[in-house]
């Protein structure tokens, strides 16, 4: 199946769980450059939908010990997020969005968000089982590693794609890996060919 037919499938998912009445929650998880986001961006914008990005829950340096450091995903606030996005969500209150700024090392002051049939968690970490017994749709977006350098490199210069290439990609790796994260998911997408 291709992209636009998978992401056909999605949309005609989400449109059976609007008539049946439900709200749902979409998590999009995957490899970095994979078009995570961009698919996010799509179905936040056709559906009226709350978006709430994982790369606003990275763990502030100073909770990263050694042991939390060593599991797969540890590195991100999963707690956090449960507590001020899914917890309100399941609740249908207003969630405070606090973003986490990784350069700065603090919180962005909080931001309002009232609740919506649709929410969309997008980004990697996404489905760490810490998470994702909750979700309705669950997508996982891939791409082969020579096309996503590339993709990184482009969107990031030659500095920032070595970092992904020696840090970020292989904890992503593990993460999945360690949870068989694709495994779990109602569509998996590759778009090795696509752009």
């Amino acid at each position: 199946m291709n992209y636009i037919e998978t992401v056909n499938q999605i949309y005609e998912r989400i449109d059976v769980l609007i008539n049946e009445n439900k709200g749902c929650i979409v998590a999009i998880d995957g490899r970095c450059g994979s078009g995570k986001t961009t698919l996010a961006n799509k179905l936040a914008e056709h559906y009226d939908a709350n978006l709430f990005q994982m790369d606003d829950f990275y763990l502030p340096f100073d909770m990263q010990t050694d042991q939390r450091l060593a599991l797969p995903g540890g590195h991100m606030d999963h707690e956090r997020f449960f507590i001020e996005v899914i917890d309100p969500l399941l609740a249908q209150m207003t969630i405070i969005y606090r973003a986490f700024d990784c350069q700065k090392q603090a919180y962005n002051q909080g931001k309002q968000i009232p609740p919506k049939r649709i929410n969309i968690i997008e980004g990697s970490y996404a489905m760490h089982p810490d998470l994702s017994s909750v979700y309705d749709l669950k997508v996982f977006m891939s791409v082969n590693p020579d096309e996503q350098m590339k993709r990184i490199q482009q969107r990031s210069g030659d500095v920032k794609a070595m970092r992904f290439k020696n840090l970020w990609i292989p904890m992503e790796e593990k993460y999945f890996e360690a949870f068989d994260i694709e495994a779990q998911c109602d569509f998996v997408i590759d778009t090795s060919e696509i752009w």
